[in-house]
């Protein structure tokens, strides 16, 4: 029994964030039914494969973010699969999308609509650019990626070196924090609707979200009038906070209070250093000459006697590498990594776990991720066709 075991969620997104969202609400009990179009979700097809794409249903891309969900295949165009949604809608708790503003309406399908059939519902909708219902702007109907949303919202201008072009982040944040939030305020409406009876729209923008996202950019843009540049790893605030190169690697090293400092120095034999730099401002202002002190001092050791050196004392660490997170007893210790069927390969792969812990309903993956179409009859009964119209 998961903490959201009695809510049941039909989930009609595809690609990244709307999938992120509902497999967070499926890893903690909610019955997550992922209604796709006509041929699946577009990344069922993604690599990687284990072995053989031919046999395998889908990719590591698709299966990390479905989990634990059901499927079916309707096509809301379909009178019939159109009849099929709306029975669904009747008797469920939320209805996430990540559409184009204005797609939903085209079937008659909006959040309006579905209201006269479930009038407690919680509508849900990730989008490039918000929802008109929640502030209407000349950008909403057009297409958005993670890619797009990093470039307006600022990441991309605050993210790499200082003399290289502006950069994306590794990971899909545009997507992903986007999906998080998306399942906060979807979590917040489930709440509401407990003390009022009252279901609501939700609404997620991913450039709504990547302003939140980019933190200091905007009180420096506003407290000082100054345009955040980017800063490689280091911190416009915080010194020493940054990246180093080592003899087999790079550590970082968050040794910016004056305690961690001092004792950083200690460590390195330069207590000359503390001494004369003993405060934030004198540290900042002479941040490139003491960089290039600490720099010298780690190129000289491995990450391991260096993090050795530190640990317990300035708060540091290795980068590490993916294989590296794979041998790492603390990530199995939590369950990060979780191990799930691949249908159509000869073993089963791993895919990253839920970081949420709680006491009694600890939030975990639910098994792998569905086939196409493959609880068609669990979810509209026994009576229902094997495969949906074309």
């Amino acid at each position: 029994m998961g903490a959201l075991s009695n809510l049941r969620v039909l989930d009609l997104t595809q690609v990244l964030a709307g999938p992120y969202c509902t497999m967070l609400l499926a890893d903690m009990g909610a019955d997550v039914v992922k209604i796709e179009r006509p041929g699946g979700d577009m990344i069922r097809s993604n690599p990687p494969f284990v072995d053989d794409p031919e046999k395998e249903a889908y990719g590591g891309y698709f299966q990390s973010v479905n989990r634990g969900k059901k499927s079916i295949e309707l096509n809301l165009g379909d009178e019939t699969d159109r009849d099929d949604f709306l029975s669904l809608v009747e008797e469920a708790d939320i209805v996430v999308e990540n559409y184009r503003a204005g797609t939903m309406e085209k079937y008659d399908l909006g959040y309006e609509t579905l209201t006269e059939y479930n009038e407690n519902l919680i509508y849900s909708s990730i989008r490039g650019f918000g929802d008109p219902r929640t502030g209407e702007t000349d950008r909403q109907g057009q297409p958005s990626f993670d890619l797009i949303a990093q470039a307006l919202g600022g990441v991309m201008e605050t993210t790499g070196q200082p003399d290289g072009p502006p950069t994306k982040t590794g990971p899909g944040v545009g997507d992903l924090f986007t999906a998080t939030l998306n399942c906060i305020g979807i979590l917040a409406a489930v709440n509401h609707r407990e003390q009022t009876g009252e279901g609501q729209y939700v609404d997620t923008g991913m450039y709504d979200s990547m302003i939140s996202f980019t933190e200091r950019a905007i009180y420096q843009q506003s407290y000082s009038g100054e345009a955040p540049s980017r800063r490689g790893n280091s911190h416009p605030t915080l010194f020493p906070y940054n990246a180093f190169e080592t003899a087999d690697g790079y550590a970082v090293i968050a040794a910016f209070n004056n305690n961690h400092w001092a004792e950083l120095c200690e460590i390195m034999g330069r207590e000359d250093l503390s001494e004369s730099y003993p405060t934030t401002p004198e540290r900042l202002e002479n941040r490139e000459s003491l960089r290039d002190e600490i720099a010298n001092w780690t190129v000289e050791q491995t990450n391991e006697e260096l993090v050795g050196k530190l640990e317990g004392r300035v708060p540091a660490a290795k980068v590490q590498t993916t294989e590296e997170i794979f041998e790492d007893e603390h990530v199995r210790i939590r369950d990060m990594l979780v191990p799930v069927e691949q249908p159509g390969a000869d073993r089963d792969v791993e895919i990253a776990g839920n970081p949420i812990k709680m006491s009694e309903t600890t939030p975990q993956p639910r098994g792998r991720a569905p086939l196409l179409d493959e609880h068609r009859e669990e979810v509209l009964g026994e009576e229902a066709e094997t495969t949906a119209d074309d």
